[in-house]
């Protein structure tokens, strides 16, 4: 499954408002069941269970609203990291780029116009250089696929939320319009009640999927962040060092001795 920004955006947009539209049904469930117990032909003992089942229907419906809402705060993240998975792909681009450049076969560096200690010194040296880059690209590569991987777990995770959201909104509608008929059916409630439970347990499961990948991608930082720190490519922790202080002796033969031997 591939992140659509776009896509994901749109996906946040339709929960957002079917949130508003779940909280209008909602209102309306109280109304309708007051409504139908005050029918003359209801007897108070029904009428009475009416208010109780429509007051339950509230209760579990606005919990569940609140869920969503909470949920619903950390909708932003997986933008987030797909904005960062980007970047860290221009970063590699760029790591990458001066990786290849500082390869012998790219960087042609001759003895025709620059021989003796200083070019054979550069030469030998310019490889770590190669190397670091070419670290930094990885991580970064790395960084970037394990970001994008939290993005597409949370895109998934929303879309579930949509689809249990859209049921949900359903049911409430189907308990409003039980209210409301003329011969009271408690089918419309209970279908409200069996929503609500088991689509509880659908958003409860996808949160504990969601929480086990983003639990296994802390575990992929953490090597990230390891191999971060390795010391192989940034001797001591730091860029490679040139050694220009070392590089005391070099030749030019081009005619204009810019360079000469060291005391030449």
């Amino acid at each position: 499954m591939d992140f659509s920004k776009a896509q994901f955006q749109a996906l946040i947009e339709d929960i957002t408002s079917g949130l508003g539209d779940l909280s209008h049904h909602l209102d309306r469930v109280g109304p309708a069941a007051t409504a139908a117990a005050n029918r003359w032909y209801v007897p108070s003992d029904v009428g009475a269970g009416i208010i109780a089942m429509a007051n339950k229907v509230i209760e579990v419906g606005k919990e569940l609203l609140q869920l969503f809402i909470d949920v619903l705060k950390g909708a932003t993240a997986p933008i987030f990291m797909f904005h960062d998975a980007w970047q860290w792909m221009d970063i590699r681009g760029s790591a990458t780029g001066i990786a290849s450049a500082l390869t012998e076969q790219h960087l042609v560096v001759d003895n025709s116009d620059w021989s003796g200690k200083a070019r054979d010194a550069y030469v030998g040296s310019v490889s770590n250089h190669s190397n670091a880059a070419a670290r930094i690209g990885a991580v970064a590569s790395s960084t970037s696929n394990c970001l994008i991987g939290c993005a597409v777990a949370g895109s998934a995770f929303y879309i579930t939320l949509g689809i249990v959201l859209a049921k949900l909104i359903a049911a409430t509608i189907a308990a409003v319009a039980a209210f409301g008929s003329g011969i009271f059916s408690p089918a419309g409630v209970a279908l409200m009640l069996e929503e609500a439970g088991v689509n509880t347990a659908i958003i409860g499961a996808a949160l504990t999927t969601l929480g086990t990948f983003l639990a296994a991608q802390a575990g992929t930082m953490i090597v990230l962040h390891g191999e971060a720190v390795d010391a192989t490519a940034f001797p001591a922790g730091k860029w490679p060092t040139s050694n220009t202080s070392t590089f005391n002796d070099a030749t030019v033969t081009d005619g204009d001795a810019d360079w000469s031997l060291a005391g030449g």
